[in-house]
């Protein structure tokens, strides 16, 4: 079975916003972690480094997901592939 067009941009789409939001996880989880030991300053009490790794990185990894799904169901309306509710 050969894909359209439209399944082809469809998935074009889908791969280049998979791969956006996962070099967002990657520099969250590895970059932002593995520097912040370096940037002493408190946040609200509490070392910087450890509110990274205790809370700001689950807030992105939150708000990644958040976006994935409300981009992907806009996606899915646009190509005519969403579910029904």
């Amino acid at each position: 079975m050969q894909l359209t067009r439209k399944h082809e941009e469809y998935w074009r789409k889908n791969l280049r916003m998979t791969s956006i939001l996962l070099a967002i996880w990657f520099f969250v989880t590895f970059v932002v972690g593995y520097f912040a030991r370096d940037l002493n300053f408190n946040f609200f009490g509490w070392p910087f480094s450890f509110w990274v790794g205790a809370q700001g990185a689950l807030i992105v990894y939150v708000a990644i997901i958040w976006y994935y799904a409300k981009y992907m169901n806009r996606l899915d309306q646009e190509h005519g592939v969403a579910e029904e509710d």
